[in-house]
């Protein structure tokens, strides 16, 4: 059997995904590209194979002609497009956040209750990580006792646009350290205060403290100026020992001219390229067998993401720590 997929959004993600499904995975037809530039869309069907090309995304995403699509458009169409396709029977994988909107989050979920399935994947590609699927398993078998804390850190080398704000390093950039946190730690993030250092760049990098349902102490360091390069870490820590992350794109140590150095990637694409090639092979294969990856991020977990951003907003605007309120869990994600 073959899983029909369009492509909706042919940026760096969307890109990446269309070279995935067309070259490195198994059980996939890259059937449709979408883009609201036909003469990119056309380009990128003609480099990748695909049948047919679109301008028209809800049309896309509806297309009788697919099974699944893969949504790779600006952040706030993800809800949109996700909800026409599930609504129209298509599996659904969405780059994150599902929606920089807690409401159409839940929209979403009451969508996929209604049909009773689990029909969308959130790209939170990190749970796919070897070095971080390494350090949960590690904790699972009790290596470093309970933990106690976690830190990471996020670093850029500059702002992708002139138009980025401080909230967007926390709606934006830091969703990915929100899931992770929680994925880690299995239990949700019930509280966040956000902080900023002094200085005179344009995009001041944020410090976040989160706080976990059983107490574990969480923090995370945004910084999209770093300037020298993109460099994401962390490291758990237990009541025996811990866990530093290593990072999977730096192959070799160069030792030339009485220097050693290593080098660092300009984007996140070399360092979580496996991490994106596992997570769509996990939605293929959750296609196939009719059942969510037990690993993958899905509806609530999206909606948990943005729920923590919306919060770290409010508490970067009040300078005081806030409480992350969520609703009930739905039946459907338990």
């Amino acid at each position: 059997m073959s899983i029909k997929v369009a492509l909706i959004g042919t940026g760096i993600m969307g890109m990446d995904h269309a070279r995935l499904f067309a070259e490195d995975l198994p059980n996939v037809e890259l059937h449709t590209i979408c883009d609201v530039d036909e003469s990119r869309a056309k380009e990128v069907a003609d480099m990748f194979g695909a049948k047919s090309v679109s301008t028209n995304p809800e049309a896309t995403a509806t297309s009788s002609e697919i099974d699944a699509v893969v949504i790779a458009s600006p952040d706030q169409f993800h809800a949109p497009l996700t909800k026409a396709a599930i609504s129209a029977g298509k599996y659904v994988l969405c780059e994150k956040p599902l929606s920089p909107s807690s409401q159409e989050c839940i929209e979403v979920m009451e969508l996929e209750t209604k049909i009773g399935k689990q029909m969308s994947q959130i790209g939170f590609m990190r749970r796919f990580d070897p070095s971080y699927a390494e350090m949960k398993a590690l904790l699972l078998q009790g290596k470093i006792g309970q933990a106690l804390m976690m830190h990471n850190y996020h670093r850029n080398v500059s702002v992708p646009s002139n138009d980025f704000t401080p909230d967007m390093s926390i709606s934006n950039s830091a969703p990915h350290e929100y899931d992770i946190a929680r994925f880690m730690l299995d239990e949700e993030i019930k509280a966040i205060s956000v902080y900023q250092p002094q200085t005179q760049q344009p995009v001041k990098p944020v410090f976040m403290v989160l706080e976990s349902e059983s107490g574990v102490l969480v923090n995370v360091e945004i910084n999209n100026v770093a300037a020298y390069g993109y460099d994401v870490r962390a490291e758990l820590v237990g009541e025996k020992g811990s866990l530093f992350l290593q990072p999977t794109n730096v192959l070799t140590e160069q030792h030339i001219d009485l220097n050693a150095s290593k080098g660092y990637a300009a984007d996140w694409r070399p360092r979580f390229a496996e991490s994106y090639r596992l997570q769509n092979k996990a939605w293929i294969n959750s296609i196939l067998t009719g059942k969510p990856s037990d690993i993958a991020s899905n509806a609530w977990d999206g909606y948990c993401a943005t729920r923590v951003a919306e919060t770290g907003v409010a508490a970067l605007k009040s300078g005081s720590r806030q409480i992350v309120e969520l609703i009930e869990k739905p039946a459907l994600y338990r």
